[in-house]
């Protein structure tokens, strides 16, 4: 397990600190109308290669925050959602939300529209993506019609997500819960990508999480929780640019991932040291891919 160098979460008065991960601290609140429920903040924090940075990204909370409410509406009809407030403490007010407490389920629930990252990974070697067979001949880029569930296994914080078959998730969870994460996967990814073509982008994939919560009365309802389709949990690929065959830049930390790899940063990943601090323009021009897709998607300027 790779060692991540996560600052210590900030107090906030009335909250305990729960856990903090790459991006976002966990608080439960002890007091106030939503005591018992979870305050989830969003920093401004940037990672890499299982690398969390010094140097934050400015305003990427926010951008964040916001941008998962808005899609949050966009799908109220389609599942619920573990949005309860946004009446926030002030000290972390537009970059946290108050959420509902729920049994996580332990799995990534990931759609695909098209055939990159891991998933092609795992297709060049067997053809296959969890354990769905697809056409012999894609390339990266290649879009899938229709979209495919591709779920993974929750990895510990600083391991990486192991992709796993639906046969799988159905016996981890149970065959209701299963087929009702998948279904509910891939309408929102399908409204969500119908969205983002309308705005010129393209929603190559993304992963959801999904918890359950039960009433006085027993009925379990599964919601979709977590943070939804912003640029840390999806690939956004501007269409013009679209050519299965080739890497498509994203609107994502992958103008950090470039500089990186390349000469310019000096850094030798293979020799297993820590990355260099990021100088201000690629922090600059990162903070621009995260406003420009917040902009794009939601039509409101940052």
């Amino acid at each position: 397990m790779a060692e991540l160098n996560i600052p210590a979460a900030p107090a906030i008065p009335g909250a305990k600190h729960l856990h903090s991960g790459k991006v976002r601290d966990l608080y439960e609140l002890e007091e106030g109308p939503y005591a018992g429920q979870l305050l989830m903040v969003a920093s401004d924090r940037i990672s890499a290669f299982d690398h969390v940075f010094d140097t934050v990204i400015p305003d990427k909370g926010e951008i964040l925050t916001r941008l998962s409410l808005w899609w949050f509406e966009q799908f109220e009809d389609l599942v619920p959602t573990h949005v309860l407030s946004t009446d926030v403490p002030e000290s972390v007010a537009g970059r946290a939300v108050i959420a509902q407490k729920l049994h996580m389920l332990p799995v990534e629930c990931v759609a695909r529209g098209y055939l990159t990252g891991s998933g092609l990974r795992e297709y060049e070697s067997t053809g296959e993506v969890c354990g769905i067979r697809l056409p012999a001949g894609l390339v990266d880029g290649s879009r899938l019609t229709p979209p495919i569930f591709t779920p993974a296994t929750k990895a510990e914080l600083g391991d990486h997500d192991e992709n796993v078959t639906y046969e799988y998730v159905s016996k981890l969870i149970g065959e209701d819960d299963a087929a009702a994460v998948r279904r509910l996967t891939l309408a929102v990814y399908q409204r969500a990508d119908e969205i983002a073509r309308g705005c010129g982008l393209i929603l190559a994939d993304t992963k959801f999480e999904f918890g359950v919560r039960q009433d006085d009365l027993g009925i379990r309802t599964i919601v979709l929780a977590d943070e939804v389709l912003t640029p840390d949990s999806s690939r956004y690929w501007d269409a013009a640019q679209w050519h299965p065959g080739s890497a498509i830049p994203s609107f994502d930390k992958d103008v950090i991932r470039r500089w990186l790899l390349s000469p310019e940063s000096g850094w030798d990943r293979a020799a297993g040291g820590p990355p260099p601090e990021l100088p201000e323009e690629i922090v600059a021009r990162t903070r621009a891919k995260y406003v420009e897709a917040y902009e794009k998607l939601t039509g409101h300027r940052f």
